[in-house]
């Protein structure tokens, strides 16, 4: 097989444009909160937002509404990131949060923009409040790897989720060859063994021809959220991070077992570029929306999202919207608007 040496190159603007920086201790509201990829969850009665950016970067909230920047997870960046990404400097990508066992276990991402040349990695923490003496997070360093001329698929945006035997999975994957599910070991620190691996969601895509090109296989930021009989998985399609020509979307997928495979509505396989919509930009409050997160709180299904902000030069900002379900038990697609 010929070695594939190409550039992701989907951005027609700097990227700082949707890599803000943001003072700590700024307050937004929702609508103006400058976020990428946000997951979400809370501890006490504070909702906790965690999001691409030096560091990771971090918001929290009391009502979901209002939101303050707190410090970044890494002072600093993590040393070993620095030794496996060329170029690396602490501009970290796409984190998941969740609670297992009495920590928080926080995946992220790394990478070379624009290659396959990536890692996730993973920290932890007892708490996620400040001001307790538990508050530390311990890097745990490296997950995952892909490797440029070995890997068909890229090591970013990870979802951690357990099935119903509480068995943890990571999904994760941008472009490429789709998005990828492997079975994790029950400390959540690596692949077990043997290994299961599954492709669960993909788009046809010519390796020949660069990935700016429209429809050329642009799927990313898996999200597996489990409702009833069913895993639902959420994926982003299309292009991010454009500002105004961002055409990014939301879709999502169905299966009774975590590996899949997932349906979409009509019964297409993500695996064979099915998806139903769940949400998308309006091309007049909002240029696009994707990278999305579920979260569940007082009995009410949320998504959480980032939408390029068509009042703003295309500017990345959080998008919080209650998923409402049909009698088929699928979410019903979300119209944006001006009040969003």
């Amino acid at each position: 097989m010929k070695r594939l040496v190409f550039l992701l190159l989907i951005l027609v603007v700097p990227f700082p444009m949707w890599a803000q920086s943001v003072p700590t201790g700024m307050e937004f509201t929702t609508r103006n909160t400058p976020v990428h990829d946000p997951v979400m969850i809370r501890e006490n009665g504070i909702y906790y937002l965690f999001c691409t950016g030096n560091g990771i970067s971090v918001f929290s909230s009391r009502d979901m509404q209002h939101w303050r920047k707190e410090k970044p997870v890494f002072s600093s960046a993590p040393q070993w990131a620095v030794k496996a990404i060329p170029g690396f400097k602490g501009h970290i990508w796409a984190p998941d949060i969740s609670f297992y066992k009495g920590q928080y276990y926080l995946y992220y991402a790394v990478s070379a923009f624009g290659k396959n040349t990536s890692c996730i990695g993973l920290a932890v923490n007892k708490t996620l409040d400040r001001a307790s003496p538990d508050y530390k997070w311990e890097d745990k360093g490296k997950v995952i790897q892909s490797v440029p001329g070995r890997d068909m698929w890229n090591a970013i945006d990870p979802n951690l989720v357990f099935d119903e035997n509480g068995t943890p999975w990571l999904s994760f994957g941008s472009f490429w060859d789709g998005i990828k599910l492997v079975k994790m070991t029950r400390d959540l620190q690596t692949v077990s063994e043997p290994q299961e691996w599954y492709t669960i969601a993909r788009r046809p895509r010519d390796f020949a021809t660069p990935d700016t090109a429209a429809g050329n296989g642009a799927i990313e930021a898996p999200f597996i959220f489990r409702k009833g009989n069913y895993y639902y998985l959420f994926v982003s399609r299309d292009y991010c991070c454009r500002a105004e020509k961002s055409t990014y979307k939301v879709v999502a997928g169905r299966s009774e077992k975590v590996q899949g495979p997932y349906l979409d509505r009509q019964g297409i396989p993500l695996q064979l570029d099915g998806g139903t919509l769940v949400i998308q930009g309006d091309s007049v409050n909002w240029y696009g929306a994707g990278h999305n997160a579920v979260i569940t709180d007082s009995n009410k299904d949320y998504l959480l999202l980032h939408g390029y902000d068509a009042h703003d030069r295309g500017r990345s900002k959080l998008l919080l919207e209650e998923i409402t379900w049909d009698a088929a038990g699928w979410p019903v697609p979300i119209q944006l608007g001006a009040g969003q």
